[in-house]
């Protein structure tokens, strides 16, 4: 028998998920663990995409060099694919690293540049960490694309030896990731799982941290949106198909203490539009690679969660020489009630805060 939920329960399931209630979490180590994965988006029109994801769980406590000294120095967080990731879930990566490249096209081409292979790895052995632009290129083959990655010999290598395993990023700055040997950044003494053994565990945690998750889902490159059939079949009320449903989360479903959070574009809570749409009922799209004549809500709109729904967009920009979080507009999805607009500012000069800039274009709360 499927468990029955109604929209609210689903947008409960989800916002406690992932620590957007009122009850916060402890530490950047303890936020990451939980949401498995963290984007790494580094536009900064607000704030980088990473910082924002975890300043809307942490609050005003969280400051970016924290997370930077968890990765460069405690190597307690690392980054793989475009997410930051705590370290104790390197085991369930490492099958799925054995199973890189995936594609033909840069098997044949690793096989083809294999002296250039061992001669980077020789290069971060004895200099590392390096940034791409310190790797000569010495490709026997040249890396062609119809993008920006054609002919970006090193880069394209160390990206491919990054997901393989091989290498890893040992560090950020304001010029880029500096790339080391991989047993410099991983630790030693890593439990080796199967395949199988790892993507269960990953689909489990997956299923933790989104509370609510389609058994399919639209494909994704690295980090998938579904979950197979691991947790309890569910169906909800006015959404169509069958859920997968966190069954510890069930039990604590009416212990959920609300609050107003400012979310970044890439949150994973709003990562899965089709999910977003049909548990929220709340349309978002991120317009920043629009011409601005064509955005309804701005460069990089974020989305505005009260309680378990959402009900609006930001449009705000940083703007660090002039020392002020400019606030181009409060898009409300349907009228604010007081409380609601009251808990909004709020929560905006809360951002200028956290930012240390003055919030000018926005009331007081």
């Amino acid at each position: 028998m499927a468990v029955r939920l109604t929209r609210d329960d689903a947008r409960r399931l989800a916002v406690r998920a992932q620590l957007l209630t009122g009850e916060r979490p402890a530490g950047i180590v303890e936020t990451i663990d939980a949401l498995t994965i963290v984007n790494i988006e580094p536009t900064a029109a607000v704030a980088p995409s990473a910082d924002l994801i975890l300043w809307s769980r942490l609050g005003w406590p969280y400051q970016p060099a924290d997370l930077m000294r968890l990765v460069e120095e405690d190597r307690a967080v690392f980054e793989w694919g475009g997410f930051y990731r705590a370290m104790t879930d390197l085991p369930l990566l490492l099958p799925e690293m054995r199973q890189r490249p995936q594609s033909a096209q840069a098997r044949e081409w690793l096989a083809a540049n294999e002296v250039f292979r061992r001669e980077v790895m020789a290069r971060l052995r004895a200099e590392g960490p390096l940034r791409a632009s310190d790797i000569p290129d010495a490709a026997q083959v040249s890396w062609r694309s119809s993008g920006w990655t054609n002919n970006r010999n090193s880069m394209q290598l160390l990206e491919m030896l990054v997901l393989c395993g091989d290498v890893a990023i040992s560090s950020r700055d304001a010029a880029g990731r500096l790339f080391d040997v991989a047993d410099r950044v991983y630790p030693a003494d890593v439990p080796i799982l199967s395949d199988e053994e790892a993507a269960r565990e990953r689909a489990e945690r997956r299923l933790t941290s989104l509370g609510i998750a389609r058994t399919k889902g639209i494909a994704q490159p690295l980090e998938p949106v579904d979950v197979g059939e691991i947790g309890e079949e569910a169906v909800v009320d006015g959404a169509e198909g069958r859920w997968r449903v966190d069954a510890d989360a069930l039990a604590r479903l009416d212990d959920v203490a609300p609050r107003t959070a400012l979310l970044s574009p890439f949150d994973r809570l709003v990562f899965d539009r089709r999910r977003l749409e049909e548990i929220f009922g709340y349309e978002y799209l991120l317009e920043m690679y629009k011409p601005a004549a064509q955005r309804r809500w701005g460069y990089f709109a974020l989305p505005i969660l009260h309680g378990d729904r959402f009900v609006g967009k930001l449009d705000a920009k940083s703007d660090r020489k002039a020392g002020v979080l400019r606030v181009h507009a409060v898009h409300e999805d349907e009228p604010f009630s007081d409380e609601v607009r009251r808990a909004v500012d709020a929560e905006i000069q809360e951002l200028g805060r956290w930012l240390g800039l003055e919030v000018v274009g926005a009331p007081a709360p």
